[in-house]
């Protein structure tokens, strides 16, 4: 049977990608997957661009080494510091990012005020004023930085209240603003939905992107004939940078993994 085996390549910081790992492997069983969390250099958030850059240019490498047919920058802030530059440096693999969901939300927003919750690097990008450029056109878009968050994430700590206190503090301003739409800009803060409806309740729909990504790479994978050949559940090799036994605990928790899935250290 035709088709290409290979793995599809994933990376962020630490867990956010999970979310977006979730939903591809829902969405796409049959293909292979590698996903390294890079513990070592986390959190991307709270560095430079060009620090996050050379070091996405750096992990998307070691992923095309190992066999990647495609990269998947599981990551808001390494998409908005180096997606430009991992497709100038590896013009043969395809690449799908991260950008904030601004045009769905602008489109449901009946007050006119969309709220965007992200890192600094995923505002300091040219990529997130591309995206309101040509998005945010007629609402009024609120940029909220997630200081710590995805810290909170990494930690297991989504429903301390420590954190719900941060939430009503980083959230209350836009929502007396009229807020009615919040997007999630941080692929780690898909695991803090719980803690953001206890302080936005249900007057604001919260966007979050993972599953417009996951159609991405179904879309990518067709458009380059990368399909996987078969329509069973494929392998999965969650690596890490740092310590491998905190990955398999965060895996265990934020996923549905298959007996078969194999851990290692990169």
């Amino acid at each position: 049977m035709h088709g290409d085996a290979r793995p599809i390549g994933i990376f962020d910081s630490g867990i956010g990608g999970f979310s977006v790992l979730a939903e591809m492997r829902t969405l796409l069983p049959a293909e292979p997957m590698l996903y390294v969390a890079d513990h070592r250099f986390a959190p991307y958030g709270e560095r430079s661009l060009e620090e996050v850059a050379a070091r996405s240019v750096q992990i998307a490498g070691q992923l095309i080494e190992a066999g990647a047919k495609l990269v998947v920058v599981a990551c808001n802030s390494a998409s908005a510091a180096a997606l430009v530059r991992l497709r100038d440096v590896y013009p043969d693999t395809p690449f799908v990012g991260m950008e904030p969901a601004v045009k769905p939300a602008a489109l449901h927003s009946r007050s006119g005020v969309v709220g965007v919750l992200a890192t600094a690097a995923t505002f300091q990008g040219r990529l997130f004023a591309s995206v309101v450029d040509r998005h945010g056109t007629g609402v009024q878009v609120i940029s909220i930085v997630g200081t710590g968050l995805a810290e909170a994430v990494e930690r297991g700590a989504e429903t301390d209240p420590d954190v719900k206190a941060s939430l009503h503090a980083m959230l209350g301003p836009a929502i007396d603003r009229g807020m009615d739409t919040l997007v999630l800009g941080c692929t780690h803060y898909a695991f803090l939905r719980d803690a953001i409806a206890t302080v936005t309740g249900e007057a604001v729909m919260v966007v979050d992107p993972a599953d417009a990504v996951a159609r991405q790479v179904a879309r990518t994978l067709d458009r380059h004939g990368l399909r996987a050949p078969g329509c069973v559940a494929a392998s999965l090799t969650l690596a890490g940078t740092a310590d491998t036994d905190a990955l398999r605990a965060h895996a265990a928790h934020l996923l549905e993994l298959p007996e078969t899935t194999v851990f290692t250290r990169w």
